[in-house]
């Protein structure tokens, strides 16, 4: 199958996308999918800024897609995985050794139309794409990395840049487990932020409030990591989900590691059950959607607004 699509293109990295009309074309064990609405993910900024130095341009990114196939309301799993090696057959696809991401390694979801393999294609309760594409991924990683951070009810736990898309999103699935939350966030944040947290600190408050917690949902990275790990008590832990800027991740007190015996552990994605999770507890209300959405023509004025940290949520591409 081939078809023509709009496509918003980046063509050379830390600059404007342009809108061009792309050939898309499906293997016999691939399927189209009609976008309706894509989520932009942080993971697609730091792509954008030329972060992954494994990449080159020109790349159509996009790994948060939601639509429609066959008349029917479908997400798409952006992880394409072998199913064969012994990751894969565990069931961790998100640490699958030969796997692909949509909008990296193949066509992502800035577009009006993707080509994909039919086993990444899932059904949706519902047609209200929006808010799958501003909270499935947030809520999924959530619930990856709450389980590596093994929060439980009365767990202190702390997340950095929580007025983000993740971390807003990450902050109501740990109330939700019955853990106390405390938020990371901008003084511009803090008091949006405030509505899903037991505690607020800005970034100015850091170094002086933050201490005492049982595990760290590490959002920022480099700029926020050695502050996270001086706010856990021994045996604690602090979960890497992200690395915003790209930069190298130094440890400035490892003897703080040493003494308290702390863990840092990195987090990979989801897998597809965690997804369909995240998709039932958007469809049932437990998690409220927090975004801002944009339509794919104006997608420099999202990244711009991104970039300068103007967006409370997940900024979200309507189609």
């Amino acid at each position: 199958m081939e078809t023509i699509s709009r496509a918003a293109v980046l063509k050379q990295f830390a600059t404007d996308f342009s809108i061009d009309k792309v050939k898309v074309m499906a293997t016999q064990k691939e399927v189209l999918v009609k976008v309706t609405a894509s989520g932009i993910c942080g993971r697609d900024l730091v792509i954008w800024k030329g972060g992954f130095r494994n990449l080159s341009t020109p790349l159509i990114l996009g790994h948060e897609n939601y639509g429609e196939m066959e008349g029917k309301p479908v997400g798409v799993l952006g992880n394409i995985s072998c199913g064969q090696c012994e990751y894969c057959r565990k069931g961790e696809p998100n640490l699958c050794e030969k796997a692909t991401l949509l909008g990296e390694g193949r066509m992502g979801g800035y577009a009006d139309v993707i080509a994909v393999p039919r086993i990444n294609v899932f059904n949706l309760p519902d047609r209200e794409y929006k808010k799958y594409a501003a909270a499935v991924c947030p809520v999924a990683t959530a619930i990856h990395a709450s389980k590596l951070a093994n929060v439980k009810q009365g767990s202190r736990v702390l997340v950095t840049g929580a007025g983000g898309g993740v971390g807003i999103h990450t902050l109501q699935l740990l109330r939700r487990s019955g853990a106390e939350v405390i938020a990371q966030t901008s003084e511009e944040k803090a008091k949006i932020v405030q509505r899903w947290a037991d505690k607020v600190i800005t970034s100015e408050q850091f170094a002086r409030e933050a201490k005492g917690v049982d595990a760290v949902i590490e959002l920022v990275g480099a700029p926020t990591l050695n502050e996270s790990i001086r706010a856990v008590s021994k045996k604690g832990v602090v979960v890497v989900v992200g690395n915003v800027t790209g930069e190298p991740l130094t440890i400035t007190r490892p003897a703080l590691l040493v003494m308290r015996e702390l863990e840092i552990i990195g987090s990979a994605s989801y897998t597809p059950a965690e997804v369909l999770t995240a998709v039932n507890m958007i469809h049932e209300g437990t998690v409220e959607p927090v975004y801002r959405e944009y339509s794919l023509e104006d997608i420099n004025s999202a990244y711009r607004d991104l970039r300068e940290k103007r967006v409370i949520g997940r900024a979200i591409l309507v189609h």
